[in-house]
């Protein structure tokens, strides 16, 4: 069975300057991508401001819904919560989503983080999909991935098919090896990278260290110079993966999208 799987940070679908709103145009590059599951992060579940100030262009709906449309389930974790609203992580699903449950894995007073857990139902397979976005600061970041470590050994049984996506905020690239190691997943980009891992591996055995090997770059996304954005996958198989660049995806948020194609055997 082929999934196409995306992953986006989608700026409360506002611009960065200004906070004009962007969510219809989101919408239909959204659409256009036509992928069956999204994992999204950002999402404004409620903006009282915004909708008043912007009344004729702000969905009357909470943001996942009206992305979700007729085409896909929406399931919601309220992470960041404020006087005028609340926003978090979204799962829009053109699959049945079973179940849902938010992780608060917030590690200080002023960050409020989440990792979202939905049960996709497909058919005779259920995949375990946990909506991640973590925090500006490294040893938070540290904390927060051993927390997602817990999160998906307790609740996703070892030989379930399990992707994790969303906004890393892991410029240093620190994580990957640590989900790699306890939970066995692989980065959609590591095919593409095998030969440079080779290399590094070479170079570990050599030197006894173990050189980082890069990630796509999904950020800022004009001119991507950072690797926040990450997909991770256990028991899926990896047909390819792209960050979308260009134009029209520098102008709806700050992050570039990741889009790959996955095989559920």
């Amino acid at each position: 069975m082929k999934l196409r799987i995306a992953t986006y940070n989608i700026h409360k679908g506002v611009t960065s300057f200004g906070a004009r709103p962007r969510i219809h145009a989101l919408k239909t590059a959204l659409n256009k991508l036509d992928a069956d599951i999204l994992f999204l992060q950002e999402v404004q579940g409620r903006d009282d401001q915004l909708a008043i100030k912007h009344a004729a262009h702000w969905p009357a709906q909470p943001q996942h819904d009206f992305l979700a449309g007729d085409s896909h389930q929406a399931a919601y974790g309220m992470n960041a919560v404020y006087d005028h609203g609340h926003h978090g992580n979204a799962l829009l699903s053109r699959f049945p989503i079973a179940s849902s449950a938010n992780h608060d894995v917030s590690d200080h007073a002023y960050e409020s983080r989440g990792i979202l857990h939905c049960v996709v139902q497909l058919q005779g397979a259920q995949v375990h999909c946990y909506v991640v976005h973590l925090g500006l600061f490294g040893g938070s970041r540290l904390r927060q991935a051993a927390a997602l470590v817990e999160a998906v050994r307790s609740s996703a049984p070892p030989d379930a098919p399990v992707i994790i996506a969303g906004d890393f905020n892991d410029w240093g690239n620190r994580l990957g090896g640590l989900l790699r190691a306890r939970l066995a997943v692989t980065e959609v980009f590591d095919e593409r990278l095998s030969l440079r891992r080779a290399v590094y591996s070479a170079l570990r055995r050599l030197t006894g260290r173990a050189p980082k090997v890069p990630a796509a770059r999904t950020f800022p996304a004009a001119l991507p110079m950072l690797s926040l954005d990450r997909i991770y996958v256990r028991r899926l198989r990896v047909e390819s993966a792209e960050v979308l660049h260009g134009a029209l995806w520098a102008k709806l948020s700050d992050h570039a999208p990741i889009i790959t194609t996955l095989h559920l055997d």
